[in-house]
């Protein structure tokens, strides 16, 4: 549809709707055709202040780059100056405790109410910046360890947490905690029906319910001679391994049948950073105090 039409004397002009009385843009869409209304003017104003705001933004704030640099502004002032100032002042506030915390062992530090609640303040926002996209608020997740109970794979001391904070587990860290599970099933070392049959055993021993066809004393023996070296005869864990208890009602990757042959199948092995050069001392101090009174800490 063109924009203009001849007027009834003879000139070009634009099309004006019938109905309303204003002109149009030309353009229609199913017979409906688009009014040309001009912008109201408060929202014309405000547009033209945000241009003036930024014109003055420019000037007074760094904003502009330059071959080398960039333009600071009349305020001279950029966030990342006011950040460390801030880092600073708060370091220089926290000062006096973060030395008392730093010279104290751990359990100075749970004994002396002042350092308890300083610590706890400082580990939790520590445990919320590092360990939570894991562990979520402390309660785990599925492959992760729920840190409010009192199972631990290895120990709930504090000097067992503080050394699993540091050093990680299978981190790379030869200080760090090492024990893994086998692949039994996928690395041949245990043919599929006795893999299965170690399933229904772990799952009686834990009270859970097996299949009426299970064959529980094939799975024993193939516990026994293949499972028992790291989690005990009677399934009870070893921390020293990292090995859980198999007979409580806790599981790191569920309890259901499925789970427990794909563990024993392809082996399981999470990993945990070590966090010796990420965070300093004192932080790592207060993230095991944190965690250590979370609910499951052990004395």
């Amino acid at each position: 549809m063109a924009y203009e039409k001849m007027t009834q004397d003879g000139h070009h002009g634009p099309q004006v709707d019938a109905v309303s009385g204003v002109a149009t843009t030309g353009h229609a869409w199913d017979g409906i055709k688009e009014l040309n209304n001009p912008l109201p003017r408060w929202w014309l104003w405000t547009f033209y202040l945000t241009i003036l705001w930024s014109i003055a933004y420019w000037v007074v704030y760094p904003s502009w780059p330059l071959v080398t640099s960039y333009t600071k502004g009349l305020f001279a002032w950029h966030s990342r100056e006011a950040v460390e100032q801030d880092l600073a002042a708060l370091k220089t506030s926290r000062g006096a405790m973060m030395d008392k915390l730093a010279k104290a062992s751990l359990a100075e530090i749970e004994s002396t109410p002042e350092l308890l609640t300083f610590a706890r303040a400082l580990g939790k926002p520590a445990f919320g910046d590092n360990c939570a996209p894991c562990h979520g608020a402390g309660g785990g997740a599925h492959g992760y360890p729920n840190l409010n109970d009192d199972d631990w794979l290895w120990g709930g001391k504090l000097d067992d947490i503080a050394l699993t904070v540091r050093h990680g587990i299978r981190a790379g860290d030869a200080e760090g905690r090492q024990g893994s599970m086998p692949a039994f099933g996928r690395d041949g070392m245990i043919p599929r029906p006795d893999v299965e049959a170690a399933a229904d055993y772990v799952r009686s021993i834990a009270g859970l319910a097996v299949q009426p066809k299970a064959d529980v004393a094939r799975g024993a023996k193939v516990f026994a001679e293949n499972c028992a070296a790291c989690h005990g005869e009677a399934g009870k864990g070893n921390r020293d391994l990292g090995a859980p208890d198999l007979t409580d009602k806790i599981w790191l990757y569920g309890s259901d049948r499925a789970a427990i042959i794909e563990g024993i199948w392809n082996g399981r092995g999470g990993v945990m950073p070590a966090w010796a050069n990420r965070l300093d001392d004192t932080t790592i101090k207060a993230l095991t105090v944190y965690v250590h009174t979370l609910g499951g800490g052990e004395k």
